[in-house]
């Protein structure tokens, strides 16, 4: 059921997208423990991810996913995040995203 939450909001992303950006490239496996997607728009922004799910039939069951996305930004620069979002939360990173202190 997860995973059709992930795929319904991916694909609700693509409709949002201004109506001169076409979907040059779209791909997706979806099964009941995993997924994997890829899509590309004319405009240039990619997103890509794959996630599993982690200790099946535990009360830790827990989705773990793997990716990352870009776009081109009005500067005209093109900004990319690679992240992991798992029972530890949202993790990005970016050249372009500040870095919290050491601890």
């Amino acid at each position: 059921m997860k995973f059709i939450i992930v795929f319904a909001a991916l694909f609700a992303l693509a409709l949002a997208a201004p109506a001169d950006v076409e979907i040059v490239r779209s791909e997706s496996e979806v099964g009941p423990e995993s997924f994997k997607y890829v899509s590309e728009t004319s405009d240039g922004s990619k997103a890509e991810a794959e996630g599993k799910l982690n200790y099946i039939g535990t009360e830790q069951e827990a989705i773990a996913v793997r990716g990352s996305y870009s776009f081109v930004a009005d500067d005209g620069q093109t900004y990319t995040v690679t992240y992991v979002a798992d029972e530890n939360g949202f993790q990005p990173q970016g050249a372009h995203l500040p870095v919290a202190p050491e601890a």
